[in-house]
């Protein structure tokens, strides 16, 4: 028959209540030293990560932009005068010299003129030989009449010196001295009147001769300015270079002034930087420059800093201090450094992608054993193209890491792979 056992049922409720209590316990004690463990470091490649290493020593500093090179001058070919395109001679890149014909105007109004006033200079130079042949004939009428008036003069004397003589002798009257007398003295004052005159023929024919000179010179003037307006409708470069542009298209018809191409001097180039306006506040004039063409760098010096900022940016004109390398040309695009000044003893590094001077960022440093990196906080100060001076949180030899690590931000420690 079975025996009821006493107790056994309270003997199991303890021993399950203990149970569930080491349980708890337990648990709470593990979540506690789970708690008290730090998160598990995330694990980056490292060899995709770009290092540097903190240095002491001096430090260039320097200010990046990209810009153009660009004509010191371009030469602006205007119109003369108006016209009608009738050909281009010369296309954009070909190089010219300063009497290279480019384009062929035609102006049907100015060739008119022109012929008019050629027919005008031989119209006065006609008149003008005609004047001399004519005043030269009255200048030979007036000696024949002067000589005439000395002949009758001569007679008129010696017959007044035949009639005095026989009025002494008392062979003539009185009454035909006096004729005599007053004929040679009326022949005399004829003669001189005669031969004043003659002698201011000369003066004469001079006076108006240069009256007609005057008029010839002042249509030959007309005549060469007309010839030159014409000779312009062959428009010449006027210097020697390439010519950049030929804005004009044949059959066209241009009014003066009308630009019709562009003339510059590939040898005689200047850079245009465009500088970010946050980074002009030390910029001057005379800083020394370097430029890259990307075939060759190039020695500058600044000349001309642009007074307004366009999108953010300040033009800085680099004036060009050695040989241009092979290929420079205007237009080519091309990056430019300006010299700041240079720092001594200063403990700096590689700028980081998100350095940026007078500010505190967060590097990871790598670990001595190179395996992980912790986050530590760095301080900058000045800042250059390529180095940026180091504050505080670094010191020498430490190597860091310069890549992008936002995505990191939630950790301070990476594991390098």
């Amino acid at each position: 028959m079975d025996i009821q056992r006493e107790g056994v049922g309270r003997k199991k409720l303890i021993r399950r209540i203990g149970l569930i209590t080491v349980a708890v316990v337990a648990l709470g004690a593990t979540t506690y030293a789970l708690s008290r463990l730090k998160p598990a470091a995330p694990t980056v490649e490292g060899a995709t990560l770009w290092y540097g290493s903190a240095k002491r020593g001096s430090m260039l500093r320097q200010v990046r932009g990209l810009g153009t090179l660009v004509p010191e001058e371009i030469l602006l070919v205007p119109a003369a005068n108006e016209g009608r395109v009738d050909k281009r001679v010369m296309l954009p890149g070909t190089k010219v010299s300063a009497g290279t014909i480019i384009i062929e105007l035609s102006n049907q109004e100015l060739m008119t003129a022109l012929d008019d006033a050629k027919w005008a200079v031989k119209a006065a130079e006609a008149e003008m030989l005609d004047l001399k042949a004519r005043l030269n004939r009255e200048k030979l009428e007036q000696k024949s009449k002067t000589a005439q008036t000395q002949s009758e003069q001569v007679q008129a004397q010696l017959q007044y010196d035949r009639d005095d003589k026989l009025f002494k002798e008392g062979l003539a009257p009185n009454l035909t001295l006096m004729l005599s007398k007053a004929k040679a003295e009326e022949l005399g004052h004829r003669l001189h009147v005669e031969e004043e005159r003659l002698s201011g023929y000369d003066d004469i024919i001079a006076a108006q001769v240069e009256a007609k000179k005057v008029n010839i010179e002042k249509l030959r003037a007309a005549y060469d300015l007309k010839k030159k307006q014409v000779e312009d409708l062959h428009v010449r470069a006027g210097v020697d270079g390439v010519l950049q542009d030929l804005p004009v298209q044949v059959g066209q018809r241009v009014t003066l002034g009308t630009v019709l191409a562009k003339v510059s001097q590939p040898w005689k180039l200047k850079t245009e930087l465009k500088i970010p306006e946050t980074q002009m506040n030390e910029i001057r004039i005379g800083m020394e420059a370097e430029v890259d063409t990307r075939n060759g760098v190039i020695k500058g010096q600044v000349s001309r800093i642009d007074p307004a900022a366009v999108n953010g940016t300040v033009t800085v004109d680099i004036r060009l201090l050695g040989d241009l390398p092979q290929g420079a040309r205007p237009d080519l695009s091309v990056d430019g450094t300006i010299e700041i000044e240079k720092l001594t003893d200063v403990l700096y590094v590689e700028r980081p992608v998100i350095g940026q001077a007078n500010a505190t960022v967060g590097l990871f440093r790598v670990n001595p054993d190179g395996k992980e990196a912790e986050r530590v906080q760095v301080k900058f100060g000045r800042s250059s193209v390529n180095t940026i001076e180091v504050v505080t949180g670094l010191k020498l030899g430490d190597k860091v890491v310069l890549s992008d690590m936002s995505q990191w931000d939630a950790h301070n420690r990476v594991r390098l792979n």
